[in-house]
């Protein structure tokens, strides 16, 4: 009798495979979701249209802001996305879990993570008894711990993502003195740190990288700046080489090219800002 062949050994699955197979299982819809948070208004509703026009279905996630949060959906459902309105306190475990629940059950997958949810005080730097502890507690707890928060709570979906990123929203007030609220720079700076942590932790899986805007036309600078806005905007836009002052419209945009060029780019602060920081 001719010798029978042995019987091959099963092919153990790297870990490509195994991310295909968990991705066949797991994930009901072809088209990308992402998550923004703070997406109510400025960076965080350009970044959802902008997640819309490229494919992607949208969770606007807001806090207070309905009415703006609503008007981000309506435009990013025109925009082509199925839009996932949910209203959750990122710094409150409980919200934050069931939030990507509720992405979960909707769209079955995610694929990005736009950390940009953020509050501040109007206090001068050097005005620091005019810091309550309270103040200072609730702007880490939204800026740091939110962050923290609903990366957790996204890390296992993000991971099974074919191109599973994260995008957080710092400040160059987190990597330089500024005017900012000591609080708020603070919060950024450990934004920033974060940012370069958790990449090395959910690589290579998920990509961390993060934008720092400067100084943003806009409501949030005009509530900084007050009756001073016109003038000091700008001076700045004097002193920039691009001879302007950044827009939500081009944060996004460089959000953008994190999630869909730069593949091989994690734990990176990209400045928008026009050149400022690096010329003055």
């Amino acid at each position: 009798h001719r010798p029978q062949p042995k019987a091959r050994s099963p092919r153990r699955l790297d870990t490509q495979d195994r991310r295909v197979l968990v991705l066949s299982k797991t994930m009901n819809s072809d088209k990308p979701a992402a998550l923004v948070t703070g997406a109510a208004t400025g960076i965080g509703r350009s970044a959802a249209l902008a997640l819309a026009g490229s494919g992607y279905d949208v969770v606007v996630n807001y806090s207070r802001s309905e009415e703006a949060a609503k008007a981000t959906a309506r435009d990013a459902e025109a925009a082509g996305a199925r839009p996932l309105l949910y209203r959750c306190d990122v710094s409150d475990d409980a919200s934050v879990r069931a939030m990507l629940e509720a992405t979960k059950e909707k769209f079955g997958r995610l694929d990005v993570l736009i950390n940009n949810a953020g509050i501040t005080i109007n206090v001068e730097p050097g005005n620091m008894e005019g810091v309550t502890v309270e103040d200072w507690n609730r702007v880490f707890a939204v800026n740091v711990l939110g962050l923290f928060l609903v990366t957790r709570a996204a890390a296992p979906m993000l991971r099974q993502s074919p191109n599973g990123c994260i995008v957080n929203t710092c400040s160059i007030a987190g990597l330089r003195p500024s005017a900012q609220a000591l609080p708020y720079a603070a919060s950024k700076a450990a934004v920033a740190n974060l940012t370069k942590t958790l990449a090395n932790a959910l690589g290579p899986e998920i990509r961390v990288n993060a934008v720092a805007p400067g100084w943003i036309e806009g409501d949030w600078m005009k509530k900084m700046l007050g009756e001073n806005y016109d003038g000091l905007m700008a001076r700045r836009a004097k002193y920039t080489p691009l001879k302007r002052c950044c827009t939500a419209d081009d944060v996004a945009e460089s959000m953008m090219s994190l999630i869909l060029s730069n593949r091989f780019v994690t734990g990176e602060i990209i400045i928008v800002d026009g050149g400022f920081s690096s010329t003055t």
